[in-house]
């Protein structure tokens, strides 16, 4: 078995591209690699196959990065033929090979139909890819639920509890910090085993300034009286506005002021003329689906995030809405 980037030869971009799906997964056709490729986000050296000893292509791999980064940042395509007999293995040395060539494991995200684990096939092509990423190193699993909200449903009415303002990056920081007390997101609560709420809020507040969204976007939250309550900060992908980051001080949950917050980002948005606004939050984060749901978005899909259970930082994405790659969108 033999695994290479398209670096490898000058037909290897056009194999990779031609590569016939099959499967239960989506996988992203040929027009849309070629779009991701033309816009840097996906590229030849993160791009890599599996061959047999008869020059056969067993398998793909499709990493997905801005196109500023300097690494991949997430892997964004994984295929196996359904003719081969032992697809685990096949897909963990695909994978293995491209972590070392990059120096880093990024994380895998697998796009999912909401119904995925009722249906035997789909839950069959689940479980190869889930056993090939804990072979390559990628042992913790987060499932979110993606959601949207688009003009032909209702907009959020604005809260009357709650003023918005501007602040500076001293307060930012300090409202991160103080959100991510108690947090219901795995991924938050797995990150804070780890490092301090300072370090991670450090740590999400220069993710966000390196989205595509404005940092004047940004706003805090207070009650009548001044007293902080809780953050907005509206973001967007390379493909759409996005929810971003929203969060309630810990003192102040229990009382619907997220609903307040996320229909003044939604809003805002809108206002801006946005025609798709995304959003993704745990499984697990009941109250934060509910106050989707009551916004108007829609569940479009289930995204189950495979990751290494102490990633590098560059890699790291934050808790409340992670960094969209070309299959999110679709």
């Amino acid at each position: 078995m033999r695994f290479f980037p398209a670096t490898a030869d000058p037909a290897a971009l056009d194999r990779a591209t031609a590569y016939p799906a099959d499967g239960p997964v989506t996988a992203l056709t040929a027009e849309r690699i070629r779009e991701e490729l033309g816009a840097n986000q996906f590229r030849p050296e993160w791009v890599w196959l599996a061959e047999d000893k008869d020059g056969q292509i067993l398998a793909r791999a499709l990493w997905w990065g801005r196109a500023d980064s300097e690494r991949p940042i997430a892997l964004d395509c994984l295929q196996v033929r359904s003719a081969v007999a032992d697809p685990v293995a096949v897909a963990a040395g695909l994978l293995e090979a491209g972590h070392a060539a990059f120096g880093s494991r990024p994380l895998y995200n697998l796009s999912l139909p909401a119904d995925w684990s009722s249906r035997p096939e789909m839950s069959e092509a689940v479980a190869w890819r889930r056993e090939a990423g804990l072979r390559a190193g990628l042992s913790r699993e987060i499932q979110r639920l993606r959601y949207e909200w688009t003009p032909a449903a209702a907009l959020p009415e604005a809260g009357r509890r709650l003023t918005f303002r501007e602040g500076s990056d001293e307060e930012f920081l300090e409202a991160f910090i103080r959100v991510s007390g108690d947090s219901l997101d795995q991924a938050t609560r797995d990150e804070l085993r780890t490092k301090s709420a300072r370090q991670l809020a450090q740590e999400d507040i220069e993710f966000y300034l390196d989205c595509p969204g404005k940092r004047s976007w940004w706003k805090l939250a207070e009650l009548p009286d001044g007293t902080l309550a809780g953050l907005a900060v509206p973001s967007a992908t390379p493909y759409n506005r996005n929810v971003g980051y929203l969060g309630v001080l810990p003192e102040q949950r229990g009382k619907g002021l997220i609903d307040e917050i996320l229909a003044e980002i939604t809003r805002f948005h809108a206002a801006e003329g946005a025609e798709r606004i995304t959003a993704t939050t745990d499984t697990t984060n009941i109250p934060m689906a509910a106050a989707f749901d009551r916004a108007n978005y829609k569940v479009t899909e289930i995204r189950m995030v495979l990751e290494a259970a102490s990633p590098p930082p560059q890699l790291e994405s934050p808790a409340a809405t992670p960094v969209d790659s070309a299959s999110w969108m679709r």
